[in-house]
């Protein structure tokens, strides 16, 4: 784990900073629909795991920014800026209707991210304890799948004063509208370190991760194959 400290009167959100981190500590949230289309097709075609594909470009989002990666010490009032974060995804156990944590960490490489991923998502299965160890993983963020469900709204609470900067972001189950496949994203950030224009750029990104990914990896899917011929 690794960080950078923020200069807290460089920052170039340093009025806002000061306001919701002091006189009006808040998070702000938002949810919108994602078009999966091309990312449910790209998946159905290779056998791969929507949610783990979704997982990695979501992480790429987030990575892809300082202000989704953004820290506080309130040991030493800090504000830092980790280097990656890394999602803490869960499982979900059928038989007892309880959810175990899964870290995994981030990895560019989306091979390596999926094999990792996988390979921690088996593992969790053979547990059934909670498994929080947030002193050892101050840089994951929340990223639950909810698939029961393609709702319209959902919001997080956290206690008043708590700034707590990691990223929130759920997800439901995706739906049919107008022949294409629509899935309802919520994305949480404090607003110290957010807005209106950070939240929706989060969406906004991954459309665009998306749409790159699947034309990418299709590309090389067909070279690959075009090779082997």
């Amino acid at each position: 784990m690794h960080y950078k400290v923020v200069d807290q009167e460089r920052y170039y959100r340093k009025g806002v900073f000061r306001h919701f981190s002091e006189d009006c500590k808040c998070s702000t949230s938002m949810t919108a629909r994602v078009d999966v289309s091309d990312l449910v097709a790209y998946s159905k075609k290779t056998g791969t795991r929507f949610y783990i594909n979704f997982l990695y470009l979501l992480s790429r989002v987030l990575n892809s920014r300082d202000d989704y990666r953004m820290g506080y010490l309130w040991q030493s009032g800090e504000l830092i800026c980790y280097d990656t974060i890394n999602p803490t995804q869960y499982v979900f156990h059928e038989d007892t209707e309880t959810c175990t944590l899964v870290y995994t960490t981030y990895c560019e490489d989306y091979a390596v991210f999926y094999a990792n991923a996988l390979n921690d998502v088996e593992e969790a299965k053979k547990r059934r304890d909670y498994g929080l160890d947030a002193e050892r993983h101050p840089n994951w963020f929340d990223a639950s799948y909810i698939p029961w469900l393609s709702y319209d709204s959902l919001h997080i609470e956290l206690p008043d004063g708590y700034l707590f900067f990691a990223p929130i972001v759920n997800w439901g189950k995706y739906r049919e509208e107008n022949g294409r496949l629509l899935m309802p994203v919520s994305v949480r950030l404090n607003h110290a370190i957010a807005d209106g224009y950070l939240l929706a750029k989060v969406f906004r990104l991954l459309q665009e991760e998306i749409d790159g990914f699947t034309k990418r990896e299709s590309g090389l899917a067909r070279e690959c194959h075009a090779r082997r011929a």
